[in-house]
């Protein structure tokens, strides 16, 4: 790989640790994650940071087995900065002092007002005399290490913000990585400046190196890319192609649980821009009897994960030297299905390309994009002059339409479903508003409910409508469509689709939703 500057997240199970790493690389740098019990003496003599970032966490440092860095990290004369759980057992670590709660947690919003000394790593805050930052935590500072100064606090955190000058040691109650402490940007910002960092991490870099790993990985050997036409796998399917050409073969597994005339329009629009052997495998019998009377949301996923990983193996014993699986896996799965290598956070869903791969699925996997976030991904595949058709499509989950079904999944939903749907987002795009949304769907919901429709009594589905804007994928807010818009969708729905009467609209944001249903 090219030598960049490298920082070193050390990753103490934080649900939004992967947000940091976002930030930074908004901001050119290139940085790694690592779980803390993976951080030794050895690997950071290997690593070589230029600097080092203390996540938050869900611990305790009077916790029984507390997450803590080596001590060896303080020593590597690198600036690093502590946040949250990060800051308590950066002062645990030097001298200061921790206590429990008792009356101090912040959970959510708070105020941070400035002390008089000045603080580079606060340039360009406190213009309006405080700032907005987010907070979550339990445990609170309650005296800071020798050395250290305070030079913001808030209403239960005397020590918001503490800094050691002379060591370059910065440490935060709060969370700047979330959207919810607007000037947050910023605040990294200014920290790689201090660390000298020189911002040479950029997607035209990524490309080289992710090419260079390609074919350092797969040799002289055959590779097949599950395609399924959503940005993901079209960026990495072109990618991969760039690396080794003709040894790579797309399988696009039409499961059954797609959107209305979604197979031909994927096939066409791949074979038209892009001369890479496709194979179109019809595979919905498979999925959908497989998927009969299945309703909890992990068996679904786990189970369209185990027939994707088949349907690529049948395939792939037809191509002579096919020792390779790719898939257009993102951060934000890896996060979400396990705990992150290893480490303390809390798994909150499996993801068909991840949680459900079988432990011997026969193929080795070639996972190009799994560093990369959903606008980075985007940003990759200008790079490789994918066409705005493909760059611009809103994310769709490889499990298709079985996680917009709520409880059982039949024919006949799935039907109703692809019809409201293609109703929906033909509506976006007649108000004009398809590029200034997210992602959108419609979700059938697994009841039914009393309606008039003339002189006549119906009993069908409600469904729901999902629309959310995000930058990637980790936190996500609604969309706020007009009531207008609303009634119009819904009187379009209820007349155009036979088996819905009733419409309502999701206005819940991630967290504490997810963004699909299930």
């Amino acid at each position: 790989m090219t030598h960049h500057d490298r920082l070193l997240i050390i990753d103490f199970g934080s649900q939004v640790t992967q947000l940091i790493a976002r930030r930074l690389r908004e901001l050119n740098v290139y940085c790694e994650i690592h779980p803390f019990q993976n951080v030794s003496d050895a690997f950071l003599e290997e690593f070589k940071p230029k600097a080092v970032i203390l996540s938050g966490g869900p611990s305790s440092v009077f916790a029984d087995g507390a997450p803590m860095p080596p001590a060896s990290i303080f020593d590597l004369k690198v600036p690093i900065l502590g946040i949250c759980y990060g800051q308590q057992v950066m002062m645990h670590c030097l001298g200061g002092k921790v206590e429990r709660g008792h009356g101090t947690a912040e959970f959510g919003r708070a105020f941070v007002t400035p002390k008089d000394t000045k603080l580079s790593l606060l340039d360009g805050w406190f213009e309006k005399d405080k700032e907005q930052v987010w907070m979550s935590h339990g445990d609170h500072v309650s005296e800071i290490a020798p050395g250290f100064e305070v030079y913001g606090t808030s209403p239960n955190a005397p020590f918001a913000i503490t800094a050691d000058i002379s060591r370059k040691f910065f440490a935060v109650q709060f969370h700047p990585e979330v959207h919810h402490t607007p000037n947050g940007k910023k605040l990294y910002e200014n920290f790689v400046r201090l660390a000298g960092f020189t911002g040479d991490w950029t997607m035209g870099a990524y490309r080289d190196d992710a090419i260079a790993k390609i074919r350092g990985q797969v040799g002289d050997k055959k590779v097949i890319c599950g395609l399924s036409g959503g940005v993901d796998s079209s960026v990495a399917a072109v990618l991969i192609h760039e690396a080794i050409g003709d040894q790579l073969t797309c399988v696009f597994v039409d499961h059954g649980l797609l959107r209305q005339n979604e197979a031909d329009e994927v096939v066409s629009m791949f074979r038209d821009n892009y001369n890479i052997p496709l194979i179109h495998a019809d595979e919905a019998d498979l999925f959908l009897n497989e998927l009969e009377g299945v309703s909890d949301p992990e068996t679904k996923r786990k189970t369209i994960g185990k027939l994707f990983i088949d349907v690529f193996q049948k395939y792939a014993n037809t191509i002579e030297g096919a020792e390779f699986l790719a898939q257009g896996t993102l951060y934000p799965d890896v996060i979400e299905s396990v705990s992150f290598s290893g480490g303390p956070s809390v798994t909150i869903k499996s993801h068909h390309n991840v949680g459900g791969l079988p432990e011997k699925m026969g193929l080795k996997l070639v996972e190009p994009l799994r560093e990369l976030f959903k606008d980075e991904v985007r940003a990759l595949g200008r790079e490789l002059g994918l066409p705005d058709s493909f760059i611009g499509r809103h994310p769709f989950p490889g499990p298709g339409l079985a996680i917009r079904c709520p409880g059982e999944i039949t024919r006949d939903k799935l039907d109703i479903l692809r019809k409201a749907d293609a109703v929906y987002i033909d509506q976006i795009r007649k108000h004009g508003l398809y590029d200034e949304i997210w992602q959108a769907f419609v979700a059938i919901l697994p009841v039914r409910t009393v309606g008039v429709m003339g002189d006549y009594r119906t009993y069908d589905y409600a469904c729901a409508l999902r629309a959310v804007n995000s930058v990637d994928g980790m936190t996500a807010d609604y969309f706020p469509f007009s009531h207008e818009f609303l009634g119009e969708t819904a009187t379009r729905i209820i007349n155009e689709v036979q088996g819905i009467n009733r419409v309502t609209y999701d206005i819940t944001s991630k967290p504490p939703g997810t963004i699909e249903w299930e």
